[in-house]
């Protein structure tokens, strides 16, 4: 296997304004949560350990003492979760009131959801005002009730894009929408994701614009820790079982989670059991097993220190793994001795509270861009001795004698295209400004003046892009077309005048012409400025784009168009690989070409005519060269449209002749 290289980089301040608290004990982000309280519906999207659940205690107190309301009901999508909303002493910190959950209220204990359903309703009949259960336990207590009986609470949902708009395949966004339309009920709604789903969204356009929304960004979180400095994303791609490789990018050092691949996925031996024996072997001989808490411990390969290990994999003992959980529950967040790897298969990852961990591995291509981001957010939590966090995808590499090659070769783009887009999402946030002037320089900190640059004229375009960059991007970076595209080296005005707008139609027909080119040009600038290296040289800022350093203040539209803000990584990618692979790569992106419209076709004319100029001879489709392929498939796709047309006037001719 090839030495691990970082698609993904970033550096942060550590200036500690995410985690100091005001006079009444609130960090930066439930500051802001908290100005916007007496909002009847409130969507807080913001990155795990940035303090959601105490952001929702403030909130959810002060609507029980100062606006009327007589219960508060949290829901978490597993129980383990529930344990981030119990009792908190918040008056020793300030707080007028503490958050108080009795026992008999907290309906994360072990137990099935259906049994909870009547200690639900009794809460909802009886004196006291807080209940902690699981999304299960709200869904079929929404069964149970009818939305009226939701008057006067206030209904909070952790982890709110497990909701989804889709009423087939969630019964519980369809419930809560029957109890938004049929009740006064106030609603906190809290995501660390930054997509509206994977598949489907979350909320309706509907829906959402009933919502006063409340976003904390990443970069925000991660440049106000204190000891947090930077974080890394790599993709490591090896041949053969996974087990035989696994040892070569565990580092022993780091406090880890490895999460093993799904049972049905190309990278799954199919005996999750055995799969984690390999693990273990890979760290070094079992010592022993603690028989009250189920963690194993193991003498450490080369070094000889004990390494206490958690196995979440293996169910065929019930008792034991939740005598496992409830110790990572317990201990896990607040004593660093308690344990250095977790091993996990499904579990672990939303809400899991380990601030300690600093080295996610993950076995196998996840397809969930929530899924991907909820694990970055396992190793992306402040601790003391906690420099640097690293989030590892391992990945089969296509064999050409395997029959899954297209499969393999399309994950191995995904998971690349996944890790830009986590990229975007993690890296400092910019705004645009035209420049209107030479010495029209901005200022203002985090704003560039970019001349050519088109500003949001309208209402709607200002909304897609103070709220739906992150959700455009990635549909972006998960289209097909456009992922071979990036992959295949087309050029870079292809793939922003051309393919990104497209996309933009699609996603947006409602946008006209002028606008779908306001957020095509954010989308594009957005995405270099953040993909680009930035240098201070005096009193000037540099960035690096298409390999060469560019001062900022002479930043123009047309220049940043010249840039495929994608094509790094799988730059990275080309040299992480053996060259037998990246043949395998290439050659199944040119077997699925991408297809071309009218549009795209004639929009190259110019510069094959130009490239014909330079060369002297017409572009082969047989060359090495992506670009001189993609022009001489253009000209192909021309010419054949041309033989078309022609054919289809010969036909029009005879009829009017005979």
């Amino acid at each position: 296997m090839n030495k691990p290289v970082n698609i993904v980089d970033v550096t942060y301040a550590r200036t500690k304004a995410s985690v100091n608290t005001d006079a009444m004990g609130m960090r930066e982000m439930q500051q802001r949560v908290f100005a916007k309280r007496d909002a009847q519906h409130l969507l807080v999207k913001a990155p795990p350990a940035s303090g959601k659940s105490r952001a929702l205690m403030f909130v959810a107190l002060d609507k029980l003492y100062n606006q009327g309301r007589k219960k508060v009901i949290v829901a978490v999508p597993e129980r383990s979760i529930g344990a981030s909303f119990s009792s908190t002493k918040l008056t020793s910190q300030g707080f007028f009131a503490d958050w108080d959950i009795k026992d008999e209220h907290n309906l994360c204990d072990p137990g099935s959801s259906q049994g909870k359903v009547g200690a639900f309703i009794d809460f909802l009949n009886g004196p006291d005002a807080t209940l902690v259960c699981t999304h299960a336990t709200l869904r079929f207590a929404f069964e149970k009730l009818a939305p009226e009986a939701f008057n006067g609470t206030v209904l909070a949902i952790d982890e709110f894009h497990h909701v989804s708009a889709d009423t087939e395949a969630n019964r519980l966004g369809a419930l809560l929408r029957e109890v938004m339309n049929g009740s006064d009920v106030h609603i906190v709604a809290m995501t660390g994701s930054y997509f509206r789903g994977d598949s489907v969204p979350v909320l309706s356009a509907e829906d959402e614009a009933l919502f006063t929304p409340v976003t904390f960004n990443y970069y925000d979180q991660l440049n106000g820790y204190e000891y947090l400095h930077s974080l890394g994303i790599g993709h490591h791609f090896y041949q053969g079982r996974y087990t035989d490789v696994i040892g070569e990018v565990l580092d022993l050092d780091k406090k880890t989670i490895v999460h093993i691949p799904n049972i049905n996925s190309g990278e799954s031996t199919k005996d999750k059991i055995e799969e984690v024996g390999f693990i273990i072997d890979a760290i070094g001989h079992v010592e022993n097993t603690d028989p009250e808490t189920g963690i194993i411990n193991i003498r450490h390969k080369d070094t000889g220190e004990i390494l206490r290990v958690a196995d979440l994999v293996d169910d065929t003992d019930q008792k034991k793994r939740a005598d496992t959980l409830h110790y990572l529950t317990k201990f896990a967040s607040k004593d660093r001795d308690a344990v250095d790897i977790i091993i996990a298969l499904g579990m672990a990852k939303e809400g899991f509270d380990w601030p300690f961990a600093e080295h996610a591995l993950t076995v196998g291509y996840r397809a969930s861009l929530t899924e991907v981001i909820q694990i970055i957010g396992r190793v992306t939590r402040d601790s003391p001795g906690k420099d640097h966090a690293q989030f590892t995808n391992l990945i089969a590499e296509p064999d050409a004698s395997q029959g899954e090659v297209k499969v393999s070769v399309n994950n191995m783009l995904k998971a690349i295209t996944a890790s830009l887009l986590m990229e975007q999402v993690l890296a400092q946030n910019f705004t645009f400004k035209t420049k209107k002037f030479d010495d029209d320089d901005s200022k203002i900190p985090g704003q560039l003046k970019i001349k050519g640059f088109k500003e949001p004229s309208t209402e709607r375009v200002k909304q897609i892009v103070e709220t739906d960059m992150n959700d455009l991007k990635a549909t972006i970076l998960q289209d097909d077309t456009f992922t071979r595209a990036a992959a295949g080296s087309i050029d870079a005005e292809t793939t922003n005048k051309i393919l990104i707008p497209k996309i933009i139609r699609e996603k947006y027909p409602d946008l006209t012409e002028s606008q779908v080119e306001e957020v095509r040009q954010q989308v594009v600038v957005d995405s270099v400025i953040k993909n680009g290296e930035v240098r201070e040289v005096g009193d000037k800022r540099f960035i690096k784009m298409a390999e060469k350093f560019v001062n900022i203040d002479e930043l123009t539209i047309n220049l940043i168009d010249s840039v495929n803000p994608f094509q790094r990584a799988f730059e990275v990618m080309s040299k992480s690989v053996t060259p037998s692979v990246l043949r395998i790569i290439q050659d199944q992106i040119t077997a699925t070409r991408v297809e071309f419209t009218e549009e795209e076709a004639l929009a190259l004319v110019p510069r094959i005519k130009s490239w014909i100029k330079v060369n002297g001879r017409r572009p082969d489709s047989r060359a090495e060269d992506p670009t001189e392929k993609r022009y001489a498939d253009a000209l192909l796709w021309l010419q054949r449209a041309k033989q078309k047309l022609e054919a289809q006037k010969r036909s029009t001719e005879m009829v009017i002749d005979e």
